[in-house]
């Protein structure tokens, strides 16, 4: 049996309505699972980036891939996990600061190279980005019942040097 392996699946598509839900459409119809998706609009308006993380095996991740490039909207599709990559998440978690925890909350924002973006009487809210281990080990760092509230975007990649995904 084939080992399953986290993937990064870069897919550069048209801006238009729609192409979200044919591709997640496309996984669900076929039992695969997204553990996250982001997408924004590229600096050509026209064209968006959307990056999906899944695991599976070499076969699944490449009859995706096949699938995905049969999509009319979709223009370029690459697994980032194939070659050297940086990839990147953002969290703003909402944590109680109170009395003695407002100051343990700023050392291990610190500690993490976390921003405290709001502060209340009673709260802090931190942004963090960085691999998803690393958020998760700040969240693992934590009292649990300090935190009130969490908030992710999953991965975003890019591939390292010269390659890029482009019309």
């Amino acid at each position: 049996m084939e080992a399953l392996m986290r993937h990064i699946i870069s897919i550069l598509l048209e801006n238009e309505a729609g192409a979200l839900s044919r591709v997640s459409g496309l996984f669900s119809a076929r039992g695969y699972n997204i553990e996250s998706l982001t997408v924004a609009p590229t600096e050509d308006e026209s064209l968006s980036r959307m990056t999906i993380v899944t695991t599976g095996s070499e076969a699944v991740v490449e009859q995706i891939t096949k699938q995905l490039n049969k999509l009319i909207e979709v223009v370029k599709v690459v697994d980032l996990s194939e070659s050297p990559h940086i990839e990147r998440e953002l969290m703003l978690i909402k944590v109680r600061a109170t009395g003695k925890e407002r100051e343990e909350m700023k050392r291990m924002s610190d500690i993490f190279r976390g921003h405290i973006i709001d502060v209340t009487d009673s709260t802090y809210t931190i942004e963090l980005t960085g691999a998803g281990s690393k958020l998760d080990a700040f969240i693992l760092a934590l009292d649990k019942s300090a935190i009130l509230e969490t908030v992710r975007t999953g991965a975003s990649g890019i591939a390292r040097g010269e390659r890029v995904l482009r019309a």
